[in-house]
C-alpha cells in the first residue's frame, strides 16, 4: 500500500512538474494522445493505445490524471489515476481501481464488499506515430497489478495477488479515412493471467499459464473536438468456477481543449463475478497538463 501510494504520488509531482513545463498543454495534434484506459495509461477507455498519454511531442512532457466510473447496477467500478508521457516515447502511470459489490456483497453476507486493485505502468513508443507515418505507431506496455482483497479470489480459485501484464498495441489513424471524416484503429495483444482485468485475482487452479488475450478499439473523428466508436477486450478466463466474458462498449469522446476530455460510453461487460447481464453507463473524465 505504502510503495503504491509513493508510486502514484511520484507519478502526480511529475504530472504537475510537466504542466508547470508544458506551452499550451503540449503541441500534439488534439485527441491524438486518447483518452485515460481504466488502468491508467493512454488508451480507449477499456484498452489501450500505442499512443503516448497527453500531447508532449519530442522534445515535450505531457501529462494527465482521470477519474472513471462504470455503474452496472449490480457493480461500481471506480478508477483514479495519472500519467506521464516523456517526449513522445516513453509513458509511466499508475492507477487505483474500486469495484463495489453492490448486488453480490449482500447475496454473500458481505454488505459493502469491495474489491480493489492497484496498477503501475509502463510502456515505451517503439516506430511509428499515430498521425505522421503511414505504418501504425507501435508500443510495448508492461502493467503491474496488485489485487487488495484476495479473500473471495482465492475461494473462487486465483492462485495469486499480484502479477504482470505485458502487451503490444499498434495504432493509426487514417485521415479523410471514412467518408470524408478522420478515423482511428487500435489493436492490442495481451499475455496475461489475469481474471476480471485482475480484479478476481491471477491464475487458477486448472490454468495458471499466461494466455494471449486480444483487445481492439476503433471509431470515427466527426470533427476536431469529437469522436465515436467502440471497444473491445478478450478476457483470459483463467477461473473455472467463474465465467468470464470478453468486455465491449459504444463511446463518444469530446475534446473541448488540450486540457480537458470526457468520453461517455455504454459498456456490455457481460457475466461478471458469476451475474449475467451487466450493461451500464461509463463516464470518463481526464486532465491534461
Amino acid at each position: 500500500m505504502r510503495s503504491f501510494r509513493q508510486i502514484q504520488g511520484f507519478t502526480l509531482a511529475l504530472a504537475l512538474a510537466a504542466g508547470g513545463a508544458a506551452h499550451a498543454a503540449g503541441s500534439r495534434q488534439l485527441a491524438t494522445g486518447g483518452a485515460s484506459t481504466i488502468e491508467g495509461g493512454a488508451g480507449g477507455g477499456l484498452v489501450p493505445w500505442a499512443a503516448i498519454t497527453g500531447y508532449g511531442a519530442r522534445e515535450e512532457i505531457g501529462a494527465t490524471a482521470f477519474a472513471t466510473r462504470i455503474n452496472t447496477g449490480d457493480y461500481r467500478l471506480d478508477v483514479q489515476g495519472a500519467a506521464v508521457g516523456l517526449f513522445n516515447r516513453i509513458e509511466l502511470s499508475a492507477s487505483r481501481q474500486e469495484l463495489d459489490l453492490v448486488a453480490l456483497g449482500p447475496a454473500l453476507g458481505l454488505p459493502g464488499a469491495h474489491l480493489r486493485q492497484h496498477v503501475i505502468g509502463a510502456k515505451v513508443r517503439l516506430a511509428g506515430d499515430v498521425l505522421y507515418t503511414r505504418m501504425p505507431q507501435i508500443a510495448l506496455g508492461v502493467q503491474y497489478k496488485k489485487q487488495q482483497d484476495f479473500a473471495l479470489a482465492r475461494a473462487l480459485g486465483a492462485r495469486d495477488d499480484a502479477d504482470v501484464d505485458v502487451y503490444l498495441s499498434a495504432t493509426k489513424v487514417f485521415l479523410a479515412g471514412v467518408g470524408g471524416y478522420n478515423a482511428f484503429l487500435s489493436g492490442t495483444a495481451r499475455l496475461t493471467r489475469a481474471n476480471e482485468t485482475g480484479l478476481l485475482g491471477f491464475g487458477g487452479e486448472g490454468r495458471n499459464g499466461r494466455r494471449v488475450a486480444l483487445e481492439a478499439s476503433g471509431g470515427v473523428l466527426l470533427s476536431r473536438r469529437f469522436a465515436i466508436g467502440a471497444e473491445y477486450r478478450g478476457k483470459s478466463g483463467s477461473l473455472d468456477a467463474v465465467r468470464e466474458s470478453a468486455w465491449r462498449d459504444l463511446f463518444v469522446a469530446w475534446f473541448p481543449n488540450r486540457h480537458v476530455s470526457v468520453v461517455v460510453a455504454y459498456a456490455d461487460l457481460g457475466t461478471v463475478a458469476t451475474l449475467p447481464d451487466q450493461t451500464g453507463w461509463y463516464l470518463s473524465v481526464q486532465g491534461a497538463f
